[in-house]
């Protein structure tokens, strides 16, 4: 998904003539820590609620006044949506605008349509379990863990890998599409696999396992 296919109009634009209360007034309405200001529809930067807050004269200062703290960032129209994830991250903004080659404004990106866009991608919408293991970097074989996966007939809908807070160390996450996980888990713990988190139907299927070993042993079988 770019980043044009997730911005909408909804949020307003500044211009550099508007009052700090116009501003303000803005942010409140929309519940935005921060506007994008534009002129004759070149985007100019983001103004922070914070940067103007406390400006004593709010009914007859502009926001000229401090075009130096205005903040020049924005993500091309067709730029992966991540990259306005990234942007948000880095400036603690909640409105990302989105620009094309010559500067001009298309629309945002709200922080709440970044969120449900990141939930769809890293599937958490799914409803299969998920498996997060540790997993040291030179042992790291993609083809090894979709093995195990799709040996105990399961698949990978989504696998992430993300740095652990052991420099050795990676963290892998697993969506997959089944919840019935026992024998998967089973699985990695035989390739040694260090199991950091799991959810799905593992501990069902352990208690149906313990409760047919009691019968036998009820019977002395």
């Amino acid at each position: 998904m770019t980043a044009l296919q997730l911005a909408d109009n909804i949020f307003p634009s500044l211009h550099p003539n508007d009052t700090v209360t116009k501003a303000l007034d803005l942010m409140t309405e929309f519940k935005a820590s921060n506007l994008p200001v534009v002129s004759e529809g070149k985007y100019l930067g983001l103004i922070k609620e914070s940067t103007i807050n406390e400006e004593e004269n709010k009914e007859l200062t502009t926001l000229d006044r401090f075009q130096e703290s205005f903040i020049i960032v924005g993500v091309n129209a067709t730029s992966h949506f991540l990259k306005a994830a990234n942007i948000a991250n880095l400036y603690d903004a909640n409105v990302i605008p989105v620009v094309n080659e010559k500067n001009e404004m298309l629309g945002t990106i709200s922080s709440g349509a970044l969120l449900t866009a990141l939930g769809n991608f890293s599937g958490s919408n799914e409803y299969g379990a998920m498996i997060v293991l540790e997993i040291e970097r030179v042992r790291f074989s993609l083809s090894e863990i979709n093995g195990i996966v799709e040996s105990d007939g399961a698949s990978i809908l989504h696998l992430n890998v993300s740095p652990h807070s052991v420099p050795e160390l990676l963290e892998v996450t697993l969506q997959l599409n089944t919840r019935e996980i026992s024998t998967i888990i089973a699985s990695f713990e035989r390739y040694e696999y260090s199991i950091a988190y799991f959810n799905g139907d593992e501990s069902f299927e352990s208690e149906v396992s313990a409760n047919y070993q009691n019968l036998m042993n009820y019977l002395h079988i």
